[in-house]
Formats: structure tokens, sequence, C-alpha cells
């Protein structure tokens, strides 16, 4: 892989976040396939230094030595000078993002081939969260969102409403973050942005999906009957209709939602509508970005989760029970699911 190619591993940007000079050392030379003598050669240090930060014993603290690891290794534009207290302490909105928007659609011409690479990372930072968490990751999707923002008063057309949509990603994923944080005023006025800015793109399928975190907020914050309304407000969003994949998670949350509000057979029949729609959409091209985890398997699980949210005990555990094996990757969503299949267990 090129040096810019290794920088769409989501570990690798997380410790450039986190300014962990171990972490960035070991991760870079394990993705290039390079000595600690070669790593050297690139950042203008000797073998024995390189070991020496690899084991904590030096510490990088000069701005002259970062800049030339920034140089030697090739980091992307979007990452300079982000550090630790620069992005955690900010996790809401800034009020030029909503500024830079306003000029969207302005005469001019824009490369797009930044906004591609950082569609392309962003991408992978979804994979990697499941890993490294999204608190590490935060710095990194947030400067790529500047990066965004100023890209947009120089498009028009297609190219300004692309923008758009990617700005709207990154701020459903920065929502989605500041709320798995605790910070629900910010998660609320991140996802407020990201449903916005997919109206004003033209792009249903994200207009849905912001709804749908809208309704899942609501629901978890102990308030069914608004998730409900939110949730069945997503399916109607635009002029066109959703795919597949986006109607099916914006039909799965309204069946949870009902599920909460004690309306079972609601619930039930919502659940067979958005698995006939996600079968439909199992082949990954046919599924938004941020769909990319709605496989067969996670349809199960989601047909799962509205059983148990019935209690229809047994029935939650069968489909807990097929799908679980599928899930040995992700640790994180197995102890989850895991933990589900045998509460259902113990109350059939």
């Amino acid at each position: 892989m090129s040096g810019r190619e290794l920088w769409a591993d989501g570990r690798l940007r997380a410790a450039w976040a986190a300014q962990d000079w171990p972490a960035i050392f070991r991760r870079y030379r394990h993705l290039a396939g390079i000595s600690q003598r070669q790593l050297g050669e690139l950042v203008g240090m000797t073998q024995g230094y390189v070991s020496n930060v690899e084991r904590g014993v030096h510490q990088i603290q000069s701005a002259d030595v970062v800049a030339r690891i920034t140089e030697g290794l090739a980091v992307p534009h979007e990452l300079g000078g982000v550090t630790r207290d620069r992005a955690l302490d900010q996790w809401a909105p800034a009020a030029e993002l909503r500024d830079r928007i306003a000029r969207a659609h302005a005469t001019g011409r824009t490369d797009l081939r930044t906004a591609e690479w950082i569609s392309h990372v962003l991408a992978e930072h979804r994979r990697a969260e499941d890993e490294v968490g999204g608190r590490d990751l935060w710095p990194i999707v947030r400067s790529q969102l500047d990066t965004v923002t100023q890209l947009i008063p120089h498009a028009s057309g297609d190219a300004a409403d692309r923008l758009l949509l990617l700005a709207a990603e990154h701020a459903h994923w920065l929502s989605w973050v500041a709320w798995q944080e605790q910070h629900r005023g910010p998660a609320l006025a991140w996802i407020d942005l990201a449903h916005g800015w997919a109206v004003d793109g033209g792009h249903v399928d994200m207009a849905s999906w912001a709804q749908r975190v809208r309704s899942y907020y609501s629901l978890t914050h102990g308030d069914p009957k608004r998730a409900l309304r939110t949730a069945e407000a997503a399916r109607y969003v635009g002029p066109r209709p959703l795919s597949p994949a986006a109607e099916s998670v914006a039909v799965h949350q309204a069946a949870m939602a009902a599920a909460a509000c004690a309306e079972r057979d609601r619930a039930k029949r919502l659940a067979d509508e958005a698995h006939e729609l996600a079968v439909r959409a199992t082949d990954p091209e046919e599924r938004p970005g941020w769909l990319y985890w709605l496989d067969p398997v996670r349809a199960r699980l989601q047909y799962a989760d509205v059983a148990y949210a019935c209690r229809d005990w047994g029935e939650a555990a069968t489909h807990f029970r097929e799908a679980l094996p599928a899930l040995a990757g992700y640790p994180r969503d197995h102890a989850y699911y895991r933990a589900r299949l045998e509460d259902a267990e113990r109350r059939s």
C-alpha cells in the first residue's frame, strides 16, 4: 500500500489523534511491512531512536520532530494539526459550519478528489469503531468535516450535492458518538445538521436515516410515543422512494417503538416488513454506505430484537442463537447479543 492508503486505517488515525507515538510507529510499520530502520529513514531517526520511541523511552514533544514525522509518513492534510485537546473538548457543532453550508451551490469548481478520499476513510472509521472506540476517532472525523465544509462554497450543482451528503454522513457519525458519550444536547444538534444537509442535497436515504436516529434517541431516553412518530415519519421524507435498506431500518425502528408502546401486533407486523425489505438488499452495492452492516445476519438480529422487546422470549432466543456465530469478528456486538440470548433463554 502507498503511504496515503495506509492512513485509511482507523487504528493508525486514532493513534495520530491521541499523539500516541509508540502506537503510531508500530501500526505504521505493521501496515507498511517495514523495519524500524526503514521507518527511521523516512522520519530522519536512527533505528535505536525508533526502538526507544516504540518502547516509550523517548517522548516526542518537539514541533520540528512532529513536522518531520508528518512529512516522512505522508500524513494526510485533513489530519494535520489535530491534537487530543483540540477536538475532545468541543462536542457541539461550531457556528461556522452552518455559514459554510449556507454558501453551497455558488458558481465555481472544486476538486472532488479530497472529498472522495475522506469518504473512503470515513467508511474505514465505521468499521474500526468496534475496535478503537468512537471517542478516539472523534477528533479525526471532526477535522475531516471541516475539510468537507471548506470545499462546499466552491462547489455547484451535483458536486455540491455530493459534498452535502458527505457532510451529513460526518454529522451523523459525530452525533452518534456524542450520544454514546452522554453529550445529548450536542448529539441532537449534530443529527439536526445531518438531516438538514441531507434534505438540502436531495439525499432522501440520509434524511430518513437521520430521522431514524432521532427516533432511537427518543426511545432510549424513555419517550416511545415520540420515537414512534419520528420513526414513521422517517419513511416519508422526500419526493423519491427510499432504498429498501433505508426503509428497512426506519420500519425496524418503528417496530421497536411500537413494542415499547405495548402495541405488540403492530410491532410484529412492522418487524416482518422490515425483515422483508432487508433481504431485498443483500448486495452491499444496494445499500447506502452507512448501512454497510445490514446483511442477512443483522436483519435476523433486528427481527430478534423486536421479538425480545415484545417479550416473545422463545422466538427471540431462537433467532439470537442462530445469528450469534456470525458475530465472532465483532466482539462488542457479540457480547451484547450473547447477553440478550442468555436473558431470553432464562425468561422463556
